[in-house]
C-alpha cells in the first residue's frame, strides 16, 4: 500500500509538470507571437513586461512564489505543497522555452493563435487540476477570498480576469482584447470538458410493468447494477415500479435494445451524469 501511495504521488507530479510544460508550450508558440491578452498570472505579466521591461517568465516566478507564501499562510500547508509544483514548474518552462525556440513562429493569424491558446491553455489547466494540483499564482486570491468572505470561487476569478483584461486595454488596441476575451471563453470551456472527461455516465430510468424482466436483463446481460424505486402513477394512481441503473456512454444503445425487446411501450428517461463513483465504475465490481 505505501509503494502504491508513493507511484500515485510520483505520476501525480509528474502529470503536473507535464501540463505546466503543455501551459508553457501554449503561451510561448501561440500567445506572445500573437501579442494576445489573457487574464491570469501569464496576463499581469504581460502588462508589467509593457510596462517595465521585465520579462514574463521572470515576473511570474516572482508573482508565484508571492502567491504561494499567501496561500500557505491562509490556506495551510496542504494546500501549499500541491501548488509548489506548479510555482516553479511553469515559469521555468517558459523560460526555457524562450530559449531553446527564440523567435520562432507558427503563424501568424491571430485567430489562429487565440483559438490554439484558449485550446492548449484549457487542456493544460485541466491536467493539473485533474492531477489534484493548482496552477498556483492568480488561483489563489479568489480562493482567498472565497475562505473570508465565502465568495463564489468561479465568481471571483472571473472578477480578476475581467480586471487583468481591462488594465491590458489600457496599452492594447481594442481588437486585441475583444480577441483576449474569446481566449479566455475558450480555455473555460475547454477546462470545463477536461473535467469532465471520462466521467460522465448515463443514467436510465425505466417505467413498465415488465420492470422486473427488464431488471434481471440488464443485471444478467450487461452485468450493471440496478435499483428498483417504487413509485405511483399520476393519471390511473396505480402503483408502479421504476428501473434506475447507470451505464457508461456506449452501453447506451444495447441497454435501449434490451429494454425494447422485453417491453416496446416502455417509458425511458435518460440523463448524462457528470460523475459516479462507486462499485463497477471507480470502484472494483465485488460478486457474492
Amino acid at each position: 500500500m505505501r509503494k502504491q501511495n508513493v507511484l500515485k504521488a510520483v505520476i501525480s507530479v509528474f502529470t503536473v509538470i507535464l501540463g505546466n510544460i503543455l501551459y508553457a508550450l501554449a503561451v510561448k508558440l501561440f500567445l506572445l507571437p500573437a501579442g494576445l491578452v489573457t487574464g491570469g498570472t501569464t496576463g499581469i505579466g504581460l502588462a508589467v513586461n509593457h510596462a517595465a521591461g521585465i520579462p514574463v517568465a521572470t515576473f511570474v516566478l516572482i508573482f508565484n512564489v508571492i502567491m504561494l507564501a499567501v496561500g500557505y499562510v491562509i490556506l495551510g500547508k496542504q494546500f501549499a505543497v500541491t501548488t509548489i509544483v506548479s510555482t516553479f514548474t511553469y515559469p521555468i518552462a517558459l523560460n526555457m522555452l524562450d530559449l531553446m525556440l527564440g523567435d520562432v513562429v507558427l503563424t501568424e493569424d491571430v485567430f489562429i493563435c487565440t483559438v490554439f491558446s484558449g485550446l492548449g491553455i484549457g487542456l493544460a489547466l485541466g491536467v493539473v487540476i485533474r492531477a489534484g494540483a493548482s496552477t498556483g499564482g492568480m488561483d489563489i486570491p479568489p480562493l482567498v477570498l472565497n475562505h473570508y468572505f465565502k465568495i463564489p470561487v468561479s465568481v471571483g476569478l472571473y472578477f480578476f480576469d475581467f480586471i487583468i483584461l481591462l488594465v491590458q486595454a489600457c496599452f492594447q488596441p481594442l481588437e486585441k482584447v475583444f480577441y483576449g476575451i474569446v481566449l479566455v471563453i475558450i480555455y473555460t470551456f475547454t477546462l470545463d470538458k477536461m473535467l469532465l472527461m471520462g466521467t460522465t455516465r448515463t443514467e436510465i430510468r425505466v417505467v413498465s410493468e415488465h420492470a422486473w424482466e427488464i431488471c434481471d436483463a440488464i443485471l444478467g446481460r450487461m452485468d450493471r447494477g440496478v435499483t428498483l424505486l417504487s413509485a405511483k402513477g399520476g393519471y390511473l394512481k396505480e402503483d408502479t415500479t421504476v428501473v434506475l441503473s447507470v451505464v457508461s456512454n456506449r452501453e447506451l444503445p444495447k441497454v435501449e435494445r434490451l429494454i425494447h425487446e422485453i417491453d416496446p411501450e416502455s417509458f425511458i428517461v435518460i440523463n448524462r451524469v457528470s460523475e459516479v463513483s462507486g462499485k463497477g465504475f471507480t470502484m472494483k465490481k465485488e460478486y457474492l
